[in-house]
């Protein structure tokens, strides 16, 4: 090995020396473990869902989704004001720690009463309740342990919130995967996941204690009132489009069983992990644009530009593969019990093209200062998801609802992308020519691999590569920007 790797490994990796350095260190750190931990997450739900069957598994889902409905309320802004205020001013960040933990914690004690006092009256799903009380549990540890994050992105030590990360997706795995194995029963992987989430909050605040410890002493009276006036447009914001997301669930477990419920979350699965991709990258890049849309206002147009296009450079052709291989992709991972959820998960597909460019819309909102403006599309997009559930789902069911999520993120969305192309006048549609037809290039080919009887993970394989290889006989620009220093270039 080349003399000096190791050291250059260390700058590059475990120190902050440039914008451009920065920015390929925070998202090699926060890819590998939210994309990996997610993966390794995925495990322990995968077998969940098999040995469970559909109805178990929708319980468990059902109640998750109960509880996290009712998590909204507990940060409001917070540990986004927090980021925020931290990487535009370090100096002012033990007082704005201090300050929102404060808050934080009164948050979570009163989401936590609120839980127990009303979602009783929500459930028609018979076995829910008897989760609810670890489910709370469950949001509390995430909570406590996600505000944490809010200082290692504010500060931009992201390789820490990654060993958090990874160390508390292992720990869910592998306490659910034994309880699991000792009861299958929805309870047991409940409890796992408790457990699990539990030891990474443990490990967080071991982590960042000097940060916290004394933090009563750094609390400012006064900011009480800025934090909150400053966070709730940012909370509301979370909240509405978190209530998008859990507004199916809910809605299902009304109109449908838990059977329904178990095969609608078997096809949101894999599409909430293609999320973390867009979702991972905007959150590195958020406390580089939060500096750039304040001090250098067409640096940040030009940003916006290459990172929307490269959102549509992955949405486009796993969109397109994923019509192709979709029933073979349930089948695989969930089994032949699960092959109804296919159509719902074939719909659910289409959000690709809505929320990958949206993760990098919503931080630009709020780099921009316009998140007031944009609460007003997010309650309208949310409304709307609510009324087209309950117009779809008695006639449609999964589908139904299915249908009801794209047409509300096209809602918010859409209304959402004019309003930052009026303060940021970026262009994207532009850019997508090449992207397009090599996508469609590579889904003729693994139709054709789907009709000859090819596995599904090399069918998935070779269409990467044939994607991959059009995308440079076409010298596709955004090829230069995979690096993700090259952005700020």
């Amino acid at each position: 090995m080349m003399p000096g790797f190791f050291p250059r490994a260390k700058s590059l990796l475990f120190e902050n020396s440039s914008m451009r350095q920065t920015v390929f260190k925070n998202t090699f750190w926060l890819s590998a473990s939210t994309i990996g931990g997610r993966i390794i997450r995925a495990v322990i739900l995968i077998y969940a869902a098999r040995v469970l069957g559909a109805a178990g598994y929708g319980v468990f889902s059902y109640a998750v989704g109960l509880a996290g409905f009712f998590s909204l309320f507990s940060d409001i802004g917070v540990s986004s004001i927090l980021t925020r205020e931290g990487a535009r001013n370090p100096a002012r960040l033990p007082a704005y720690l201090g300050t929102s933990f404060a808050i934080k914690l009164v948050l979570v004690a009163a989401n936590t009463i609120l839980l127990f006092a009303v979602v009783p009256f929500f459930t028609n799903i018979s076995g829910a309740l008897a989760l609810l009380p670890w489910a709370a549990l469950l949001i509390a540890f995430d909570g406590l342990r996600d505000f944490t994050t809010s200082l290692t992105r504010a500060s931009e030590r992201m390789e820490l919130e990654a060993l958090i990360i990874t160390f508390t997706n292992v720990a869910i795995t592998g306490i659910g995967l034994g309880l699991l194995i000792l009861q299958p029963s929805p309870l047991a992987l409940m409890i796992g996941y408790t457990l699990g989430a539990g030891c990474g909050m443990v490990l967080a605040y071991a982590m960042l204690w000097k940060h916290f410890w004394g933090f009563w002493r750094h609390f400012e009276k006064g900011l009480v009132r800025r934090i909150l006036v400053e966070g709730i447009p940012f909370g509301l914001m979370g909240f509405l489009g978190s209530l998008m997301l859990n507004t199916d669930t809910v809605m299902l477990g009304w109109y449908m069983n838990a059977t329904a419920l178990g095969l609608y979350s078997a096809a949101q699965r894999p599409i909430f992990i293609l999320y973390m991709v867009p979702q991972t990258l905007s959150t590195v890049l958020f406390p580089a644009m939060s500096r750039l849309a304040i001090l250098e206002g067409d640096r940040f147009r030009m940003l916006m530009e290459r990172i929307m296009s490269f959102a549509f450079f992955l949405a486009i052709p796993i969109f397109v593969g994923g019509l192709v291989l979709g029933r073979n992709i349930i089948v695989l991972l969930f089994g032949a019990e699960y092959e109804a959820a296919t159509p719902a998960f074939l719909i659910l597909l289409a959000t690709a093209l809505t929320h990958f460019p949206a993760s990098f819309l919503a931080n630009g909102i709020f780099a921009k200062n316009e998140q007031r403006s944009a609460i007003v599309f997010l309650a309208i997009g949310t409304l709307g998801n609510a009324l087209f559930n309950f117009l779809l789902i008695p006639h449609w069911g999964i589908a139904g609802s299915a249908v009801a999520t794209i047409l509300a993120q096209i809602l918010a969305n859409g209304f959402t992308w004019w309003r930052l192309k009026r303060v940021a006048p970026f262009q994207t549609l532009r850019h997508l020519g090449k992207i397009a037809a090599a996508s469609l290039l590579m889904g003729a080919f693994v139709f054709v691999l789907e009709r000859m009887g090819v596995h599904v993970i090399i069918s998935i394989l070779a269409g990467i590569a044939v994607y991959g290889a059009a995308l440079v006989a076409m010298r596709e620009e955004l090829l230069r920007y995979l690096d993700p220093r090259s952005l700020f270039s």
